[in-house]
C-alpha cells in the first residue's frame, strides 16, 4: 500500500482551499452542473485576482485539477470530452483576468491621453509666456522710450529703475516659459533639451551634471516628453533633498529599450520608507511612476545611506 505524501508545510490554508474548490467546481461542471458551476468558476477566477495571483498560477490550479480527473477517464474518448469541456471551464474562469486586463489598459489609455492633454496646455502657456508676455514688455520699453524723450534729461534718471524691473521680469519670463516646455525639445529633440536643463539647473544650484550620451536621431514625441520630465523631477530632487555635489545623467539606446540613469552623489535613502510614504513626501517618486506607466516604461531606484541614489529607466522604442 502506498503511503500518501504530505503536503508542504508552507502551503497557505487559503490556497489549499482555492484549489479545492477548482476542482469541486471543475468535477461538478464536467458531471453536468452547467451553469452554476461556470459562475463558480468565474468567481473563483475573481478571488485570485483580488488575491494578487497571476495567470499562470491559475492555470497551474486548472492543470492539477485536471490531471486529477482525468485519471479517472481511462477511454480516449472519455478524455478528449473531458479536455473539451474543461477548457470551456477555464476560459470562464480566465474571465476576471481579462476584464481586469482590459481595465488596466484603459487607464493606461487614460493617463496616456490626460499627459498629451496637459502637456499641449503647458506649452501652449509656456508660448503665451514667452510671445504674448514677451511683445508686452517690448511695447512698456517702447513707450517708456516716447515718456524718456517728452521728459527733460534730469528727470530722465528716475525711468532707469523702471526699466531695470522690467529687464529682470523680462528674464525671469523667459525662464518659466523654458521650465514650462523648452522650445528646444520641441525643435532639436532629447539630447539638446536636457543638456540645456542640465546647465541652467547648474548654474542655478551649483551641481556639477554631466550628460553622457551617443544618441543623435530623434525619438518619438511622447517619449521624449516623458524622459525630459523625469530628468526634470530627478534633478530637481536632487537639488533640494540630496545634498548631491554631482549628479550623472546617462541615455543609451539598446536595441528597442531606450535606458536613462540618473545619478547622484547625496545622502541617499531608505527606499522601502520613502515608497511606503508616497504620495506624502516630496520627491516626486509616483509622478514619475505614473508618467513611465503612461509610455509603458519601468523604474527601478537604488540608493544607499550616504552613498546617493541611482533612478534606472527603461523605455520601450516601437519600430
Amino acid at each position: 500500500m502506498n503511503e500518501a505524501v504530505p503536503e508542504p508545510m508552507t502551503q497557505n490554508p487559503v490556497e489549499k482551499g482555492c484549489e479545492e474548490r477548482y476542482f469541486q467546481a471543475l468535477r461538478a461542471y464536467l458531471e453536468g452542473a452547467g451553469e452554476q458551476a461556470l459562475g463558480q468558476a468565474y468567481e473563483l477566477g475573481r478571488t485570485t485576482v483580488s488575491e494578487g495571483k497571476g495567470i499562470l498560477e491559475f492555470v497551474a490550479m486548472h492543470h492539477a485539477a485536471l490531471q486529477k480527473l482525468l485519471s479517472d477517464h481511462t477511454t480516449a474518448g472519455d478524455a478528449t470530452q473531458v479536455l473539451r469541456h474543461a477548457e470551456e471551464f477555464l476560459v470562464e474562469g480566465l474571465s476576471p483576468y481579462e476584464m481586469t486586463h482590459r481595465g488596466f489598459s484603459d487607464a493606461i489609455a487614460s493617463l496616456r491621453h490626460l499627459n498629451q492633454t496637459l502637456e499641449h496646455e503647458i506649452q501652449k502657456i509656456a508660448h503665451a509666456v514667452h510671445d504674448e508676455a514677451g511683445q508686452l514688455l517690448v511695447a512698456v520699453h517702447l513707450a517708456l522710450a516716447e515718456v524718456a524723450r517728452d521728459l527733460p534729461s534730469s528727470m530722465r534718471g528716475h525711468l532707469e529703475p523702471v526699466t531695470g524691473l522690467l529687464d529682470q521680469l523680462e528674464k525671469q519670463l523667459r525662464r518659466l516659459s523654458h521650465e514650462l516646455r523648452p522650445t528646444v525639445l520641441d525643435d532639436l529633440g532629447l539630447v539638446p533639451a536636457i543638456r540645456f536643463l542640465a546647465d541652467r539647473v547648474s548654474k542655478r544650484t551649483g551641481l556639477v551634471i554631466p550628460v553622457i550620451t551617443r544618441l543623435e536621431d530623434r525619438l518619438p514625441r511622447n517619449i521624449e516628453t516623458a524622459v525630459y520630465r523625469i530628468v526634470q523631477e530627478a534633478l530637481t530632487n536632487a537639488a533640494r533633498h540630496s545634498g548631491a555635489r554631482n549628479v550623472r545623467i546617462r541615455l543609451e539606446r539598446v536595441g528597442r529599450v531606450l535606458r536613462c540613469a540618473i545619478a547622484d552623489d547625496g545622502a541617499g535613502f531608505e527606499t522601502s520608507a520613502v515608497l511606503a510614504s508616497q504620495p506624502r513626501k516630496g520627491l516626486g517618486l509616483l509622478g514619475i511612476q505614473e508618467r513611465l506607466s503612461a509610455v509603458g516604461g519601468t523604474l527601478k531606484i537604488r540608493s544607499i545611506l550616504g552613498k546617493g541614489t541611482e533612478l534606472l529607466i527603461e523605455l520601450p522604442l516601437e519600430e
